[in-house]
């Protein structure tokens, strides 16, 4: 509940009771049936009180509740990109050594391919 919320129903309340109190002090009654009245109107205006302070609580509960909740939603949210995109850098990493290892390995052929081309054009040299 907002604080603007708060007030406007602390506000509504205090001029009820008010209200009611300055109503009954200047109706003519007897003093027993003006201070039994004020004594029941004291007494509806705190149950209004506690009513609204209930409602407040309830209120305030539910978005303690919702937000907690949104804040867990977030937090999985948050936890399940950084796994895949954790996986999807691991992934890249397989590959490049993956990639690495198979350009090595033609790297190696491609060296002892020229290097048994210069074997034999050693051998023919070597011959004459």
């Amino acid at each position: 509940m907002g604080n603007n919320s708060s007030n406007t129903l602390i506000g509504i309340l205090a001029g009820t009771a008010i209200g009611a109190t300055l109503g009954i002090l200047f109706a003519p009654d007897k003093g027993v049936h003006t201070r039994q009245r004020i004594s029941d109107e004291a007494l509806a205006a705190k149950d209004r009180f506690a009513e609204g302070a209930m409602a407040a609580r309830d209120t305030i509960s539910d978005k303690a509740s919702h937000l907690a909740d949104r804040a867990s939603h977030l937090r999985d949210s948050f936890v399940d990109s950084v796994q895949a995109k954790k996986m999807t850098l691991d992934e890249k990493v397989e590959y490049i050594v993956s990639d690495a290892s198979h350009k090595t390995e033609d790297v190696i052929t491609t060296l002892e391919n020229k290097l048994a081309t210069l074997k034999e054009k050693n051998k023919k040299l070597q011959k004459s």
